[in-house]
């Protein structure tokens, strides 16, 4: 049996909701586990493990993807 990696990606927070969910739930870490993803959404989980939730790919309103 292999584990296979986990993919991870930063994200930093844009509407006022999204900061205050990083604030509390995310502790203010940027890096999130990628749980489920298809064309248009990410589902994603923070390294907190306190918070989850959808992304889209392009033009999210909460949340943008850091390079």
């Amino acid at each position: 049996m292999t584990a296979s990696k986990q993919k991870m990606i930063c994200v930093e927070p844009m509407s006022r909701k999204a900061k205050n969910r990083f604030a509390n739930e995310m502790d203010k870490l940027h890096s999130c586990v990628v749980e489920q993803e298809d064309d248009q959404f990410m589902f994603l989980s923070s390294i907190s493990g306190r918070y989850f939730f959808w992304m889209h790919k392009s033009d999210d309103k909460d949340w943008k993807v850091v390079k």
